[in-house]
């Protein structure tokens, strides 16, 4: 059985953590996520949207005009793309309900043709029309796999936007460069608390795992290179237990307060406080802060690495379970040092 690292005072602030995380999240699934996409004729936004989820939600096709006029796709309970027909319509009509779409969506996917005529004089005033309605815009310029000079043409597009929204090639066609969309998407919707319900409802998560357990175990690493003189970093055990739960959230595997604690404990994963970084000081002469940062790193991207490796492979998610693969990573991490 695993020593227990916390006392009945870290136990209590476990708990308030877990709590805090579990309102947060599900506050997040309580809402609703709208994206809107604009794009020429053919500009490979229906095949986007189904790159993007990892499943057949919208209907795609080599016609032109495809997508005949505005069209919501409901992905699960309250994930909605929509798809709008040609830029030149949306610019002549300026229907309500467009512009409606454009005024509620969390993000505006404005897509370009790679292997077409890029940032067209239709396209441009499109732009900066959506630019008055909604500054949540990613450009996406799509096919990059039937065109030439990609950077050229990235860096063509962003001296012409003023260099105001990311701009994203990818293929729909191929799948390249998609997680990059996928997470500068989820930058986005995590500045509007919203990032951890559309993770939730694509099928590929792995990449999405890998950057919020990277985020976790950066921000622990900060912490531990700033001890404060004193006092616990409590911190840190807030750190770990967002990234469970989120983690958890994203694959879709219950978590209750009572098994996070154990599965915390098995990878004496609690609270680094001034004790651990004496003992990191006295181990490591010299080094002091920069030791525990790596300490407080390494201990955060194996727990979640755990986690996701479990989840991953279905295997059964208890202490002993959870620490042996723990130790793994561990012994992984130590060996690249």
């Amino acid at each position: 059985m695993s020593e227990n690292p916390y006392n009945k005072d870290e136990f209590a602030s476990f708990d308030q953590y877990f709590e805090e995380e579990m309102k947060k999240v599900n506050e997040q699934l309580d809402q609703e996520v709208l994206i809107a996409m604009i794009g020429d004729v053919n500009a490979g936004k229906s095949s986007a949207i189904n790159q993007l989820i990892g499943d057949n939600v919208a209907e795609t096709g080599a016609k032109p005009g495809e997508t005949k006029g505005v069209k919501r796709y409901q992905y699960r309970d309250r994930i909605f793309f929509v798809d709008t027909p040609g830029l030149d319509d949306i610019v002549r009509e300026h229907s309500d309900v467009t512009v409606k779409f454009y005024k509620e969506a969390d993000i505006v996917l404005f897509f370009l043709n790679a292997a077409g005529t890029v940032l067209s004089e239709g396209e441009r005033k499109s732009l900066a029309e959506i630019e008055k309605i909604n500054a949540n815009i990613l450009i996406v310029l799509n096919k990059i796999d039937a065109a030439e000079q990609i950077p050229e043409i990235v860096g063509y597009i962003k001296k012409h936007t003023n260099r105001k929204h990311p701009v994203i090639p990818v293929s729909s066609k191929t799948g390249e460069n998609i997680d990059d969309l996928r997470n500068k998407m989820l930058d986005l919707l995590k500045k509007k608390k919203k990032d951890i319900l559309f993770a939730k409802s694509i099928k590929v998560k792995s990449s999405t795992a890998n950057k919020w357990i990277l985020g976790a175990s950066g921000s622990a690493a900060a912490i531990g290179a700033t001890p404060i003189p004193g006092a616990d970093i409590v911190p840190i055990t807030a750190i770990q237990v967002g990234m469970m739960v989120k983690l958890a959230t994203l694959y879709e595997k219950p978590l209750s307060k009572e098994r996070a604690r154990e599965l915390a404990i098995a990878t004496v994963a609690g609270n680094i406080g001034k004790s651990v970084f004496r003992q990191i000081v006295k181990a490591f002469p010299g080094v002091g802060s920069a030791a525990a940062a790596s300490v407080a790193g390494t201990m955060t991207f194996s727990l979640g690495h755990a986690m996701k490796y479990a989840y991953e492979n279905n295997i059964d998610l208890d202490a002993a379970a959870l620490k042996s693969i723990y130790e793994m990573f561990i012994k992984k991490n130590e060996s690249k040092v």
